[in-house]
C-alpha cells in the first residue's frame, strides 16, 4: 500500500538547506555495569538494535521523491537495508570531559544525513570517564532521525520501543503495532498521474477548507493587525539572524521533584511554566551580561501535541506509535523583562492559562490544516522562500520544546540509561533551541545554538542553573491579613491571628554536568 508524506512531514524536507538541517537527535548516556559481565560491546548494541527494527516503520523505509517535488514524496521499503550501515562508533579525545563530549555531539549533529537511506542513524561514543556524575565506563548513543519521519512524541515512542525495562532484556513495549507493508516503489506513470490529480483537486479542497475556517482566519488576522503584525512584541536579538552550519550543544539536568516544589509556590503553575520561567531568567542573565537585554520580553515558540492522549495504534486519533508529525505551536513570552523569579512564573502562568491552544495556537493550526491542500511543488517553493535567509520573518526569538519521557529506568543491551538530552533543528531568525526531555525523575535543559550566535554556550548553561537556583530559593510573598469581622459586643476586640512565616525554601538540587565553563574557570559543585 502506497504511503505518501503529509504536508507537515514534507515541509521538513523542503526547508532543509546546508546550514539548516532538519533532523532531530536524542543523546542517551548508559552505564554498562548493569549488563551481564559488566560491559557492553559495540556488536552487542548492533545486535540489540537489529532485534528491534520491527518495532517502528521508520527503521526500514526510505524516501521516494518526485522530480522537481511536483508532489509530496512517498515512503518505500529500502531494498538494500543493512542495520550496520546506520551505526558507527568512536572514542572521545583527551581529556574526555564534558566539554569534549559537547563538541562531539555538536559536530555530529551538524552533519547532514544520508537522504538515500532510511532516515535514521546511531553514533556510539565511548571514553566518558572524566564527566562528573557519569559512572566510569559509560558510553553515549546519539540517535538521529529526520524530522520528516517523526515529531517529538513519535520519536520518543520509537526510542522506548527500542528499550528494555530491565537488564535482562524485557522489552518496554511487549507488543508493538504491526508494521504496514508499503509495497513496491510507485512507477513514474503512477506518480505523475497521482501528482496531476492532486494538483487539480488541491484548489477545490483548499477553498473548501478556507471557507470552513474563515471565521478563525478573520479573527486571527484582525488580532495580528491590531497587535502590529507578526513581528510585534518580538524584540530583535542576537538569535534573530541567519543561522550558519556550525552548531553548539550543552546541557544540564534538574530533579523533577524540585520542579514540582517550584510549581507549588505559584498556584496553578505547571511544569511547562517552570521550564519557560527558568529559560526566561537565564536569557535575562545571559543578555544582561552581554549588555543586550531588551526592555520587551523575549518570545518563545512552544509546540502543542495534536495527538490524542489515549490514542494508540488502533485508535481513530493517531497515537505516538505512528511516525510523522502531528504538532501545532503557540507563542509564549518568557518574561525576560521581569527580574523577580516568582513574579515571572506568575506572569507566564497567567498567559499560558488564557492562551494555550485557545488563542495562540489558532493561526498555527489553520496553516497546518490548509497546507494539506497545497500542491507539493507550490508548497516546496513557498517553504524555501519563507524560511530563507532573506525572507525569514522574525516571529519568535527561540524555540522551547518539553517532551515528557519515561519515569522508570530504561536499558539498552543490559546497560542502564542514566542521562538523556535532545537536540533539534534551528532556523533563520531562530538561533536558539531549548529541548527539555524528562526521564526517571529528572528533566534536562538541552541547549542548541550556532557558533557565531552563542560561542559561549557553556555560560548560558550556567545561567540556566543559576535561574533554576533562584526559583528554588525564592520565597512566596505572604498574603496580607484579612480585615477583622464585627462582633455583636461593642467592647469585644477582633483578634487577628498572625500568619506563620513561610518555611525557608529547600536548597536547589541542580545537578552539574561539567566542571568547566567556556572561560575554563572551575564552577562550584
Amino acid at each position: 500500500m502506497l504511503k505518501q508524506l503529509s504536508a507537515q512531514d514534507a515541509q521538513f524536507l523542503y526547508t532543509q538547506t546546508a546550514n539548516n538541517l532538519t533532523h532531530i537527535m536524542g543523546v542517551y548516556i548508559y552505564d554498562p555495569s548493569t549488563a551481564p559481565g559488566g560491559f557492553v560491546r559495540f556488536k552487542d548494541i548492533i545486535a540489540h538494535v537489529e532485534s528491534r527494527v520491527h518495532t517502528s516503520p521508520l527503521f526500514k523505509r526510505r524516501l521516494h521523491r518526485l522530480p522537481f517535488d511536483m508532489d509530496h514524496p512517498y515512503w518505500v521499503e529500502d531494498e538494500h537495508f543493512d542495520v550496520e550501515a546506520h551505526m558507527s562508533h568512536a572514542r572521545l579525545p583527551e581529556p574526555g570531559d564534558w566539554r569534549q563530549f559537547c563538541i562531539a555531539v555538536a559536530r555530529y549533529f551538524s552533519k547532514p544525513m544520508d537522504m538515500n537511506r532510511p532516515l535514521w542513524d546511531i553514533y556510539i561514543i565511548e571514553g566518558l570517564d572524566r564527566i562528573p556524575g557519569i559512572p566510569k565506563g559509560s558510553f553515549a548513543m546519539l540517535h538521529r532521525v529526520h524530522h520528516a519521519a517523526v515529531d517529538g512524541a513519535s520519536g520518543a515512542h520509537a526510542f522506548i520501543a527500542m528499550s528494555d525495562i530491565d537488564a535482562k532484556g524485557t522489552p518496554a513495549i511487549p507488543e508493538p503495532p504491526p508494521v504496514e507493508d508499503l509495497g513496491d516503489p510507485p512507477s513514474s506513470a503512477e506518480t505523475l498521474s497521482r501528482a496531476w490529480s492532486a494538483s487539480l483537486q488541491s484548489p477545490v479542497k483548499f477553498m473548501n477548507a478556507l471557507m470552513k475556517m474563515s471565521p478563525a482566519i478573520v479573527s486571527s488576522a484582525r488580532k495580528a493587525i491590531s497587535d502590529g503584525g507578526m513581528t510585534a512584541g518580538v524584540p530583535e536579538t542576537r538569535f534573530n539572524v541567519a543561522v550558519g552550519p556550525h552548531k553548539m550543544f550543552d546541557g544540564t539536568t534538574v530533579a523533577l521533584a524540585d520542579v514540582a516544589a517550584i510549581r507549588r509556590k505559584v498556584p496553578g503553575a505547571t511544569v511547562n511554566d517552570v521550564v519557560l520561567t527558568t529559560v526566561g531568567g537565564a536569557l535575562r542573565k545571559y543578555l544582561a551580561k552581554h549588555k543586550e537585554l531588551p526592555k520587551e520580553s523575549l518570545v518563545a515558540v512552544a509546540p502543542i501535541n495534536l495527538r490524542g492522549k489515549d490514542a494508540g495504534a488502533g485508535a481513530k486519533d493517531k497515537g505516538a506509535s505512528t511516525p510523522g508529525n502531528q504538532v501545532s505551536a503557540m507563542s509564549v513570552p518568557v518574561r525576560s523583562d521581569i527580574a523577580d523569579p516568582l513574579a515571572r512564573l506568575a506572569a507566564i502562568r497567567d498567559y499560558t492559562v488564557e492562551a494555550k491552544e485557545a488563542k495562540a495556537g489558532v493561526s498555527a493550526r489553520i496553516m497546518t490544516d490548509l497546507s494539506q491542500h497545497i500542491p507539493g511543488a507550490t508548497m516546496a517553493a513557498v517553504a524555501r522562500i519563507v524560511t530563507s535567509e532573506r525572507f525569514a520573518v522574525r516571529g519568535t526569538n527561540l524555540f522551547i520544546s518539553n517532551v515528557p519521557g519515561a519515569q522508570v529506568p530504561l536499558y539498552l543491551a543490559g546497560a542502564q540509561l542514566v542521562q538523556q538530552h535532545g537536540a533539534a533543528p534551528l532556523a533563520n531568525n531562530m538561533g536558539l533551541f531549548v529541548a527539555t526531555p524528562s526521564y526517571n525523575g529528572r528533566i534536562a535543559f538541552s541547549l542548541i545554538s550556532e557558533r557565531a550566535i552563542m560561542p559561549d554556550i557553556a555560560f548560558f548553561r550556567a545561567c540556566i542553573e543559576e535561574s533554576f537556583a533562584d526559583l528554588m530559593a525564592a520565597t512566596p510573598k505572604s498574603e496580607p491579613p484579612k480585615a477583622a469581622t464585627a462582633t455583636p459586643k461593642a467592647s469585644a476586640k477582633a483578634k487577628v491571628k498572625p500568619k506563620t512565616a513561610p518555611k525557608p525554601a529547600a536548597k536547589p538540587r541542580v545537578k552539574p554536568v561539567a566542571k568547566g565553563n567556556a572561560t575554563g574557570k572551575t564552577r562550584k559543585k
